[in-house]
């Protein structure tokens, strides 16, 4: 059952003018969330603004001995309550409401795990990284951004063991253009015979392209979704998302519930978009 803490903001890593990284003490929450799961929060204790926003957890924090302290957010400046976010300083309070929705699937060391991120969509894989390493499963992300300022904890990433392949459409960092073509050339190296499960997070446009490029190589696909959420509890069917029947035929499903993490080949895409 999800938790609703009154938690305490215990750092604000500003990583740029846009992104920063913030830490809450949580640990009630953080001790049940699994990779791809989320939290819905709000910016100090009054009634404004409204309604929350939902984050998923970027890290699970533990203190010197090893217990789980909290969580953190990883947050990019887009409007206003992303920038109050951005704007919060140690012993400021923010309400906390989590662990909400459906998980990633965590891959068997026989299987490789693929992590596909465009921008901001980096925040569910680091928790999922870290579950991996535990399970010695030989994971790979694509990383990729506008520019550099838009990658961020690949030092994090190297040290649990990550393959890296990083794209910037400027071609500031790592090679130019889309992610989805350092993704194309290794599905198109890799034996068929090798298990790869493929998870994406990012815009929706780049979302579709890896489940497509997945389904025709064979390979299975994760994809975590990001649609609006009132709630993050199922009561205000504000984050539907048209997904197949096992017959085909499209129907709606509420995100917060029934995700944020769907398989690729089950979202109808043309009508998501």
């Amino acid at each position: 059952m999800p938790l609703d803490i009154d938690a305490v903001v215990l750092s604000n890593d500003r990583l740029s003018p846009d992104y920063n990284i913030v830490s809450i003490a949580a640990p009630e929450i953080a001790a049940q969330s699994r990779p791809g799961q989320f939290v819905m929060v709000k910016c100090g204790l009054d009634s404004e603004p409204l309604l929350r926003r939902p984050f998923s957890v970027f890290e699970i924090l533990r203190n010197d001995d090893g217990d789980v302290a909290g969580l953190s957010l990883l947050n990019k400046v887009v409007g206003a309550v992303t920038r109050t976010l951005f704007t919060l300083e140690p012993g400021n309070r923010m309400c906390c409401l989590g662990p909400l929705g459906k998980p990633f699937s965590v891959v068997p060391p026989s299987d490789e795990a693929w992590m596909v991120a465009g921008g901001v969509g980096l925040a569910p894989f680091l928790t999922l990284a870290e579950a991996l390493q535990t399970h010695s499963t030989a994971t790979t992300l694509f990383y990729g951004g506008r520019s550099s300022q838009d990658l961020y904890y690949l030092d994090r990433f190297e040290q649990l063991g990550v393959r890296l392949f990083l794209t910037t459409e400027d071609g500031s960092l790592g090679e130019p253009g889309f992610v989805t073509t350092p993704l194309t050339r290794e599905l198109e190296a890799t034996p068929a015979t090798q298990p790869v499960t493929v998870y994406a997070c990012g815009p929706t446009g780049m979302m579709r392209t890896v489940a497509t490029l997945a389904q025709q190589h064979g390979r299975v696909s994760e994809v975590s979704l990001e649609p609006v959420m009132g709630c993050g509890l199922g009561g205000c069917y504000s984050c539907v998302v048209p997904v197949r029947s096992t017959d085909g035929s499209p129907h709606l499903v509420r995100s917060c519930l029934n995700g944020p993490v769907f398989s690729g080949d089950h979202v109808v895409w043309n009508e998501l978009i």
